[in-house]
Parts: structure tokens; sequence; C-alpha cells
């Protein structure tokens, strides 16, 4: 005879099957895009020769490391991209984003946000949020940004007014970030780069290309973004890399964030990689498969929490672009609830309680399950929520869609356990 618990597990795990099937069809897109992806990534190891003597690397102050050097124009080809920098001293794509901002921009110069308000992390690297700490506010350098549309959409018919002013560089966040916002397509960044280079040809169109990369067939380098920045504990890492960050576009910007990086007149020619080169091919190598899994692992949680009658976004079965699934829970309870239960099906720390709490850079304290191999990786199964009204969690990543079953089973049981497993 099966116990209450029982039940409600048996329920749980009938939902996430049912999921399962609804969602075959997006599972074997997604499925059928490692190959396309893969191809690129093989052509691009070919194409520089990538052998077993570029997995070394030399010690003191980096200068000609061949499997660094490599590894910049295998990621450059893979990313589209005229150039790029591969860099372990790179902390997170924050750290990367802030190089080209810092490197590229001088005082007196024009930021202008074409997606509203950037991510939390970067608001203090602005000088939105925060004092005495050199961000570019304080070297002298404007900022404005062109709000979003109702939809969460860019302002496409606010665009000439907004760039009335000269404008040294554009940044357009691919990613949703913490918004209640559809990401932005590859397509829709390559009309933005059309239209700003019609009213500035000048001008710097700068793409946060955090989570989007190989999720479509094209990145924003490919479509007339000049530069674009990145973690690699996001896609491009495949799961095992163990830090780092990169910068691609064209050469001399490239060149510019290096130089922010390390010193000027050392630029992209400095930085050892640690012998940790094999992690960063071979991570690489991985990325197509991880990418597409962490797509499927998106589709059931919006799938199991839209049946459930939350709000989501993307919607099931939607157009993405890139790997982060929004929940609108709409209460706090509920949030740690299904954070507490993603972080015990974790492979780490599943012994750990994820509490509320202040984080680095980050305007809210947050709550995250987060019990990966690699510390902050976005790119294994993971979940994330600033604490604030309306209280939407972002769950990304996934290295096998079993694991989004299992944690997303252990969410429903919490939560029909204090009755909160339906809007209704």
């Amino acid at each position: 005879m099966v116990d209450a618990a029982g039940v409600v597990a048996i329920h749980a795990a009938e939902r996430v099957a049912a999921a399962v099937a609804s969602t075959a069809a997006a599972a074997a897109h997604h499925t059928s895009q490692v190959q396309p992806r893969l191809e690129r990534v093989l052509e691009a190891f070919a194409a520089e020769r990538v052998g077993a003597q570029h997995f070394a690397s030399v010690s003191g102050y980096g200068h000609g490391d061949q499997g660094r050097e490599v590894l910049d124009r295998v990621f450059a080809r893979v990313l589209q991209a005229e150039a790029a920098a591969v860099r372990l001293q790179f902390v997170s794509g924050t750290h990367a984003i802030a190089a080209a901002l810092f490197g590229v921009l001088r005082p007196g110069d024009r930021l202008l946000s074409l997606t509203g308000r950037p991510y939390d992390t970067l608001e203090e690297v602005i000088g939105i949020r925060g004092s005495g700490q050199g961000s570019l506010a304080e070297f002298g350098i404007a900022y404005a940004e062109l709000a979003l549309t109702a939809a969460g959409g860019v302002d496409f018919d606010g665009l000439e007014d907004a760039l009335s002013l000269p404008t040294r560089m554009v940044l357009i966040q691919r990613s949703c970030g913490y918004s209640w916002r559809p990401s932005l397509s590859v397509a829709q960044i390559g009309l933005l780069c059309e239209r700003v280079k019609a009213l500035q040809p000048g001008c710097v169109v700068f793409v946060d290309n955090c989570y989007g990369e190989l999720v479509e067939a094209q990145e924003p380098t490919a479509v007339g973004a000049d530069l674009i920045a990145g973690s690699l504990i996001k896609n491009l890492g495949g799961t095992i890399a163990p830090t780092g960050g990169y910068v691609a576009g064209r050469p001399e910007l490239v060149e510019q964030a290096c130089c922010r990086l390390t010193a000027p007149g050392i630029g992209g020619e400095g930085g050892t990689s640690f012998d940790l080169n094999r992690l960063l091919f071979q991570g690489l190598f991985l990325a197509p498969q991880m990418v597409a899994e962490a797509l499927i692992c998106s589709e059931l949680v919006a799938t199991v929490f839209a049946d459930l009658g939350y709000a989501v976004q993307p919607l099931p079965g939607a157009l993405r672009s890139d790997v982060i699934q929004a929940v609108r829970l709409g209460d706090p309870e509920r949030l740690k609830i299904v954070c507490r239960a993603f972080q015990a099906a974790s492979p780490v720390g599943a012994y750990l309680d994820p509490v509320p709490a202040p984080m680095p850079g980050y305007a809210s304290d947050l709550v995250m399950a987060g019990g990966t191999f690699i510390d902050g990786s976005t790119s294994e199964f993971s979940a994330d929520a600033p604490l604030r009204d309306p209280y939407v969690l972002f769950a990304q990543g996934g290295t096998h869609r079993a694991h989004a079953q299992i944690a997303l089973e252990r969410a429903l049981v919490a939560l029909a356990a204090i009755g909160q497993d339906r809007t209704d």
C-alpha cells in the first residue's frame, strides 16, 4: 500500500514524464543541432592543426604560449569572428565585459544600452550603483539606456532619437538576465547592428553574449557585431572549463580589451594558461552537446511549471536564443522551496540549504541552487534568483536531461507538501 508521500511522489513523476513526452519534438530538434555545431568546432580544430602539444603552456609571463595562441584562433573561428582572446585570467563574464568596456571607451565617450537596464553585476561597472571603485562614470564616460517596450522588446522606433547624440559604443545584452523579457535572437541583433551602423557608422556594437553561444547557427559577430564577450563556465566551457572568459570580434577591439586585462603594451601577449589548455579545448569540443542538453532541460522546466499555471519565459517550444528559463513564482517561499529542491538534487553540496544572501555585484540578496562541480557554473544544471518581486526563478544548464527530471520531481514534491504545487 502506498502512503500519502508515495502518492505525491508518483504524481510528481507522472507530471515530469508527461512533460518529457510533450517536449519530445523540441528535444529532437535541439539534438539535431548538435552535429552542425560540432562540425563547426571540428573544422576550427582541423584548420588550426590542434595537436597534443597545444595542451601544454608556458610559465611566468606567458609569452609565446603556443597553446593559448592556437586556442584563441580556434575560438575565433567557432565564434565567426576575426579574432578572439580566451583567458583564464578573466574571473567571470562580467570581468570580460568590463575589460571590453574599459578597453574601448575613453573619457568623454558615450555608452548606450539598447536593451534597457543591464544585468545587475554591470551596474557598478557602469556607475549606476555604487561609487569610489573606478566605474565608467568616474572616468567621465556618459551612459544612457533605451528603455524596453511594454512587451519587453527593443524599442526600434526610439533608436534614432537615442542615437541622436554622438555615441562611441552601444551595448546589447543578448540574454534576458534578471529581466522578464524575451532574449534577443541573433537575427534581431543583426537588425540592430544594421540600424546602428546606418545612424552612426563609427559606433562600436558590443554584445554581451553570455548564455547564448552555440544556441543558434550564427553568433552576433557573424551578423555585424564588432565585439562580443562571455564566460567559459557557461556554454563554451562544456561544463569542464575551470574558470575564464573570452572576448571576440575585430582584432583591434580584442587587443584593447586585452590591454585592459593585462597592461598597455602587453595586451594579448601575456598570461599563462597554467597547463589547462586541454580542458579549454576539450570543453569547447563538448560544448555543442552540453548546450543542446541545457536547452532540453530548459524545455522541461518551462513545460512542468507552465502546466502548473505559472508564467514562464520563453514558452515551451518557443524559439530560444539562450539557455535560460525564467519561471515567475510570485512568492518568496515558493522560490526558496524550488531552489532547495534543486540543490538537494545536485551532485555537490546536496546537504546544503540555500538561503538568500548578499552576492558581490548584485543589488538584491540572491538565492541560488548551485551544487555544481565548477563553482558558479551555469552550464551545469542550476537555478538562481534575486529575492525581489515578482520572485522569478532563472534556471539554466544541465549536462543531461535526466538530471533536470530528477530535480523537477523533487521540486513538485516539495511544493505539494505545502499545498503550493499549483497557482490555482
